[in-house]
């Protein structure tokens, strides 16, 4: 099998295992993101009544305007804040983040963090008050503990 064919099928597997899971409802939907190189693209679905109840895309002529690409990451900052400012709008306050077969780094997860600080809970982010354009301030002084190694024993003979 050549490896285009095995990629499609290593996507289609993560897909499915993420899907499995998550089910959109009207007072939770699911927020499905969808990637490609010069766009990002995310919806609210309604899957008990198969229902798309808000999309937006950095390819729509409103976001345009405001973006010179739209394949990286502050497109997806500016797709995330515009969702959660339509889902507040129609009412609402929780989905279930649905990242498909990508990983949750990079595009995905700034458009889930924009998503959140926007108002729109689908990630477990909601504690902190942190914008997902800047990252994370380390001025106090507190260092990331890492583990020590300890020397191996050595046998004696």
């Amino acid at each position: 099998m050549n490896a285009q064919k095995l990629k499609h099928r290593r996507q289609f597997r993560r897909a499915c295992r993420v899907r499995n899971r998550i089910v959109g409802t009207t007072e939770k939907p699911r927020l499905s993101v969808f990637r490609s190189v010069k766009h990002i693209y995310a919806q609210l679905i309604d899957d008990v009544h198969g229902v798309t109840l808000a999309s937006v895309t950095s390819n729509s002529k409103e976001m345009r305007t405001n973006m010179s690409h739209g394949g990286n990451i502050q497109a997806a900052i500016a797709v995330g804040k515009k969702l959660a400012e339509i889902a507040v709008a129609k009412g609402i306050q929780i989905a279930t983040f649905d990242r498909g077969h990508y990983r949750f780094h990079g595009r995905i997860k700034a458009l889930a963090q924009a998503a959140t600080v926007g108002g729109l809970k689908c990630t477990g982010l909601e504690d902190t008050n942190a914008s997902p354009s800047t990252p994370k301030d380390n001025s106090e002084g507190n260092q990331p503990e890492t583990k020590k190694k300890e020397p191996k024993a050595t046998k004696s003979k």
